[in-house]
Parts: structure tokens; sequence; C-alpha cells
């Protein structure tokens, strides 16, 4: 149980902020005004959330088992460090002048965001080093609806929020567990 929560807790937080969650605060502040923000956007939403976390930890499931012991160690290091790289270095993204209302295309976008965004690698990393990995898998793909979620139903809220600053926190805090990793 242990694994499935400590992969629930890290994507939420690694997703707090990230391009994907903006994004879908932006459709649903810009849509909202109109017609409310969509049950369809949340679906696509959620959809692409949970498509992206199932690959993260089913990648890190099967490559874990081929690797030896300490090299599966250093696999969970690198992908830990890369997802402390991404929150701390990598900007916002801007909010689109004229988005497509095409959930379709939106869906897409959100996919190849999220496939390599901080809260899959963690997925991806809890998965590779957890004693049970589907629940971890579980657990992280939870955490990613539920950013998704946030996003949704922030809109403009969320968008005005220190994003940035969480995110360099979250991300030094992340940068300090794998420096205890690896030493």
């Amino acid at each position: 149980m242990s694994a499935f929560l400590l992969a629930l807790l890290a994507a939420l937080a690694a997703g707090v902020g990230a391009r994907d969650q903006l994004l879908v605060a932006w459709m649903s502040a810009r849509f909202g005004e109109t017609a409310g923000p969509g049950f369809g956007l949340l679906v696509t939403a959620i959809g692409a959330a949970l498509l992206s976390a199932a690959l993260a930890g089913w990648a890190g499931m099967v490559v874990a088992p081929q690797l030896a012991p300490p090299a599966r160690g250093v696999l969970v290091a690198m992908a830990l460090g890369l997802a402390a790289l991404e929150l701390l270095l990598l900007r916002l993204g801007r909010r689109p002048s004229e988005p497509t209302a095409s959930l379709g295309a939106l869906g897409l976008v959100l996919l190849a965001q999220e496939l390599t965004d901080a809260a899959r690698l963690l997925v991806f990393a809890l998965a590779a080093s957890s004693p049970a990995p589907q629940l971890a898998v579980l657990g992280g793909m939870l955490g990613c609806a539920g950013t998704a979620v946030l996003g949704w139903s922030g809109g403009d809220r969320l968008c005005a929020l220190p994003l940035r600053r969480i995110r360099a926190g979250l991300g030094l805090v992340l940068a300090g567990i794998v420096i205890y990793l690896v030493s």
C-alpha cells in the first residue's frame, strides 16, 4: 500500500503547474466563459493523464527486471534526477492565443507533453523500484488524473498561483532525495 500512496502523492505534487495542467486550466477558462467547462475537456484530460502514466509505469515494470540491482538503482536515480531538472529548469508554457476546440488534437498535445514530464518520470522510477509495481502504477495514474481534474476545475485561479516557485521548491526537494540516494 505504501507504493500506491507514495506514487499518488508524488504524481500529484509533481503535476502542480505542469504544462499539461496549465493547458487544461487555460482551455477550461477560455471555453468556460461561454459554455461552461465542458465535460469533454475533462474526459480528454483524464484520459491522456491515465494513458501517459500507465505507459510510464509499464515501461518501469518492463525495464527494471532486466537490470541487475545496482543498475536498477542507477536507472531510478537518473529518472528522479531528470524529474528534478524538469521541475527546476523547465519554464511554464505560454497561454495559447488561439487554441483549437478539437478534443482529439488537445488529447494528442496533452499526451505528448505528459510522456516526459516530472510526474511520469516519477511513476516510471517508482514502478521500477517498487516491490509492488502495479500499486505504484495505479497510484501514479490516479495522481496524474487528479492533477488534470485540478487543472480543469481551477481555470484562471490556478494560473494565478506562483507556480514557478512551487515547482522550483518541489524540484529542490526531489534533488535532495536524489543526492541522498546516490551518496
